[in-house]
């Protein structure tokens, strides 16, 4: 079965094991899923069944939306109430202050990825080596913060909504407005992915493919049954011959495919289309 849709990860259990579960209820062996959430997190997780695992780097799925709690104080290496060693007694900001240093983070930001995070080292999770007790070491990563703004501030806790670029840690934008406001600890008390791209939880519906993809659409004037069969595409039967990815729509199927140098080299042969 193929299958491309939202599902909603609740906080408490890893992506890995929550796909597994999915594989149960649907009974299908093969699926993945794309951007990871680890186990304090929890939100939309973009699932994909039999051949349409091999979609997810063609889908429009950025940016990405998140609401969070930041818990003024709290002291915690993961950045999130998994690790909590001590609450430091914070005394109250004035709203406008508060404000002030959530909306502060939009635009390009450098920073440091909390090492409690999904980052790989060396093919090893980051939070795995992280809860052994090794070292862990990051480089600064650099985002874009399109939006963040302030939902709610009931001492000590500050509710915000963040829309961020792919590869984003919303622990550490806690951590940063927590220093804005020249603290030195803060860590996230809840957290949520509400959107990737155009992708919201819709009650795990099937998603349109063909609506799905954020490569534009190509094309191909020769033989339907070049495009059909896979079989070698020239260049100047197709529309659109600039350099770039494209999708071809063959009516129960998509292929794709990507024109560099005047070559034209199949990214995807064929995905038949449920």
């Amino acid at each position: 079965m193929n299958k491309l849709f939202v599902a909603y990860k609740p906080s408490g259990i890893g992506s890995n094991l929550f796909l597994s579960k999915l594989k149960r209820k649907y009974n299908n062996k093969k699926a993945g899923f794309s951007g990871t959430l680890d186990p304090f997190a929890k939100g939309v997780l973009l699932i994909g069944f039999g051949s349409y695992t091999k979609l997810f780097r063609f889908l429009d799925k950025a940016p990405k939306t998140y609401r969070a709690t930041l818990w003024l104080g709290a002291v915690s290496n993961s950045l999130d109430t998994e690790t909590i060693e001590q609450v430091q007694i914070i005394a109250e900001f004035p709203h406008a202050k508060i404000q002030e240093a959530v909306e502060s983070l939009r635009g390009e930001i450098e920073y440091e990825p909390p090492i409690f995070s999904a980052k790989k080292i060396n093919g090893e999770r980051a939070y795995d080596l992280a809860r052994a007790g090794k070292e862990v070491v990051l480089n600064k990563i650099h985002s874009t913060i399109y939006e963040c703004k302030l939902l709610n501030y009931s001492h000590p806790f500050v509710s915000f909504e963040a829309t961020v670029s792919e590869g984003t840690y919303i622990r550490s934008l806690g951590l940063i407005i927590a220093k804005k406001l020249g603290l030195a600890c803060g860590s996230l008390s809840a957290l949520e992915r509400v959107s990737e791209g155009i992708f919201c939880y819709e009650n795990e519906k099937a998603l349109d493919i063909k609506k799905s993809l954020n490569i534009p659409q190509n094309y191909y004037l020769g033989d339907n049954d070049n495009l059909k069969y896979g079989r070698v595409l020239a260049l100047e039967d197709l529309q659109i011959k600039e350099n770039g990815t494209y999708w071809f729509d063959n009516d129960a199927s998509i292929s794709i495919v990507t024109i560099e140098n005047e070559q034209v080299k199949y990214e995807l042969g064929r995905i038949d289309i449920c």
